[in-house]
């Protein structure tokens, strides 16, 4: 007959028998809980846990964890007189059924450890044991060449009690690409050439290692490039340790073409084009920068990239509110106010969303957690969407922090007009005012503890009363402080990412420590730059454009043709669908037209997304042409939502109805041109100038010359030639 003893008289049983040290469950049973995997959101640490059995993610809750391995089910789990007979070694190692797996071997440490403690009577954490306060990676960083394969990491563990312990055996690893593999006794082991972050986890502690495996280059010689700000001072010192040189910089035509297209969205005219190329000074380029900054299409262009992330479409916020925020955005760009000021104004946006522009941004964002996700996203890099449901499974955000931020954002309310929509059964679409007030609703509850979540910063403080009782003021004066580094790092990081194609933090509204910048350094420049500089978007602009990385050539040398992350040369990048329009419509002399818009605006100045709804009219061709080109529809605030995807919808957009369409219009430049007494070739010079910004070459003239020259019909011919240079890589791509 077969009888089974409370579990806490086993454990009083076997506690006074055996020897009294033990290893700590919060440090040594967790441990190899998370080496084996156990509880990772694959398996046991999913939300839902795994075969009944639910961890937490990455053992950040040892207490819950004990209780669930010990007291839960019955204490089947675990048997301190029979330790071998135990669940959680025999499904660990085979010996009984396991949907996951061996996850050690019978006479491996990991198993010698879990059998130790429960040899020991599974005692509980406790609260007086060392625990770990750093961790120690060596080396922090490396740059493995050729013939060399391979780095072995050391892994220590600094405790709370003075003493340290070797843990590289123990530690967790995850690369961040496949260019390497990791052995589970911490080798790095090169695939391919390129860099990769290492996150070196053990219990709570994550350390990133920077680790990139380049070709040996024997006859590597540095080329000492010149230096124009600190900018290149900080990609350079990369550059060297990486053994790649930067490719030269680019040729005045790119350059021109580059700044404008990047500062104001549009290509400059020939004769812009012709008289930059004609100057002789040297500083012409410093002075293009200048003039750009100061131009009315910079606020323009600016604006409608964080139109984009602040949600400014008709649906949610109708017509008029669109035009209302767009024109906010665009006035607060153009008279250069303090970043700081702009977003604290949108953070502390009340009252009516007509009167108050920036009240639009909580008419977008109607709940506690969709404004803390937004606000968190945009002016902190920081994705917070994983933590709603359970601790941040790659960062270190916990659902504490998730409901605690929200809750700050928790205390307001809608006043509603009447809703003159034209769908009735379109819940989200309103047209009309509304008010967006501060009123005491209910308290944000933790749904795990249904617990009121006090309102808490991110990653600071709790509010104390007197803050409570302006919740909003208070997250925007912490928010913009100098001393919040996220705030600026992230901001600077928007920037860096619109100008050179990819964020020194990509994607760029992922901060965290597993996803760290490619270059730290310069990240803190630009980040102290912006502070210094009063949070001014222009001086950001500015000092980037004029570095010397900046200005870089697109075409790779022998050393960089693989770097695609340390800016050794320009990325080549398709153009975003507003301006790719808007320079058909200059080369063409005939402007696109847009559904509600009067003839003549730039697709870069269209406040919204499309003014009138598909079933009540057949959009215009500049409206389709953005939608299939990219265009956002504004339904999320990460930038992440415009696409710069090659379809076949859009190749038909370019030779088909579209553009043929716009070619053939009887008042544009083609039929100005067909109709003049230019010669062929000097029609093919303004061609090239207007559409390529340079001039044909020889070849490219000549071959031009003839196909209008000789032509039967000398429009068609005109035709023809704008046609080629408007499908043209060069046009549709930056470079």
């Amino acid at each position: 007959m077969m009888f089974r003893l409370p579990i806490a008289l086993l454990l009083i049983v076997a506690a006074g028998s055996l020897p009294a040290q033990s290893p700590e469950f919060a440090v040594d049973v967790m441990s190899v809980l998370s080496k084996a995997g156990c509880n990772l959101g694959t398996c046991h640490g999913n939300l839902n846990g795994k075969g009944g059995l639910k961890l937490s993610l990455r053992g950040q809750n040892p207490r819950d964890d004990f209780r669930t391995l010990v007291e839960e089910a019955r204490g089947r789990r675990v048997n301190v007189l029979a330790p071998d007979a135990s669940l959680i070694l025999q499904k660990a190692t085979g010996a009984a059924a396991h949907r996951g797996g061996i996850r050690f071997d019978a006479d491996s440490q990991e198993y010698r450890v879990i059998k130790e403690w429960l040899q020991q009577g599974a005692p509980a954490p406790s609260p007086d044991a060392a625990h770990v306060i750093q961790l120690d990676v060596t080396p922090p960083e490396a740059v493995v060449a050729a013939p060399q394969t391979d780095l072995q990491l050391k892994v220590i563990a600094q405790l709370s009690d003075g003493t340290s312990r070797d843990v590289t055996d123990r530690a967790c690893y995850e690369l961040s690409n496949l260019i390497a593999e990791i052995s589970p006794g911490g080798r790095v082991t090169r695939l391919a050439q390129g860099e990769t972050t290492l996150i070196v986890r053990y219990l709570n502690m994550q350390v990133p290692v920077s680790i990139a495996f380049i070709d040996a280059r024997p006859e590597f010689v540095w080329d000492a490039p010149p230096i124009n700000n600190s900018i290149d001072r900080f990609v350079w010192d990369k550059l060297k340790r990486l053994r790649i040189n930067p490719s030269p910089l680019c040729d005045d035509n790119v350059f021109i073409r580059r700044a404008y297209l990047d500062a104001i969205g549009r290509a400059p005219t020939a004769t812009e084009a012709q008289q930059f190329a004609s100057d002789t000074r040297s500083d012409k380029r410093r002075r293009l920068i200048d003039e750009l900054l100061s131009r009315t299409e910079f606020a323009d262009y600016w604006a409608l990239k964080w139109a984009d992330v602040l949600r400014t479409e008709e649906k949610v916020l109708d017509e008029n509110g669109v035009e209302i925020f767009h024109g906010w955005i665009r006035d607060a760009i153009a008279s250069g106010r303090p970043w700081t000021e702009f977003v604290s104004d949108l953070v502390t946006g009340v009252g009516s969303t007509y009167d108050q522009p920036a009240a639009n941004y909580y008419r977008a964002n109607r709940d506690p957690a969709t404004r803390g996700e937004t606000t968190a996203r945009l002016f902190l890099g920081t994705r917070l969407q994983c933590a709603k449901c359970h601790n941040h499974p790659f960062d270190h955000w916990t659902q504490s922090d998730y409901y605690q931020w929200s809750s700050l954002f928790s205390q307001l309310d809608y006043e509603l007009g009447e809703n003159k929509r034209k769908d009735k059964l379109d819940k989200n679409e309103f047209v009309g005012e509304q008010v967006v007030l501060v009123s005491k609703q209910a308290e944000v509850k933790n749904p795990t503890t249904g617990k009121v979540a006090p309102p808490k910063f991110l990653g600071g403080p709790t509010l104390d009363e007197k803050a409570r009782k302006d919740r909003l003021q208070s997250v925007a004066d912490w928010l913009t402080t100098e001393d919040n580094e996220l705030f600026a790092q992230s901001q600077v990081n928007f920037i860096w990412y619109h100008l050179m194609g990819i964020g020194l933090v990509d994607p760029i509204d992922d901060f965290r420590l597993t996803n760290p910048a490619s270059n730290p350094p310069l990240m803190r420049y630009l980040a102290d730059h912006f502070v210094q500089q009063n949070f001014d978007l222009r001086a950001v602009v500015r000092e980037i454009m004029n570095s010397q990385t900046y200005q870089l050539s697109a075409l790779p040398n022998a050393t960089n043709a693989h770097d695609q992350t340390s800016y050794s040369h320009a990325i080549v990048r398709r153009l975003p669908a507003e301006v790719l329009l808007d320079l058909q419509s200059d080369v063409l002399d005939d402007p696109a037209a847009f559904d509600g818009y009067p003839k003549g605006i730039r697709a870069t100045q269209i406040p919204g997304v499309q003014k009138r709804r598909k079933r009540d009219a057949r959009l215009q061709l500049g409206d389709r042409f953005l939608k299939t080109f990219g265009k956002p529809e504004r339904i999320l605030a990460c930038d992440c939502e415009r696409s710069n995807e090659t379809t076949l919808k859009q190749v038909f957009m370019l030779i088909g109805e579209g553009l043929n369409q716009r070619l053939a219009s009887r008042s544009n430049r083609i039929a100005r041109l067909a109709a003049s007494e230019l010669s062929g070739a000097e029609i093919a010079d303004e061609l090239y100038w207007t559409a390529l910004t340079r001039p044909p070459s020889d070849a490219e003239r000549q071959r031009a010359a003839q196909l209008i020259d000789n032509a039967s019909d000398r429009r068609t011919a005109v035709e023809d030639l704008a046609w080629a240079l408007l499908n043209a890589k060069e046009f549709l791509f930056r470079r």
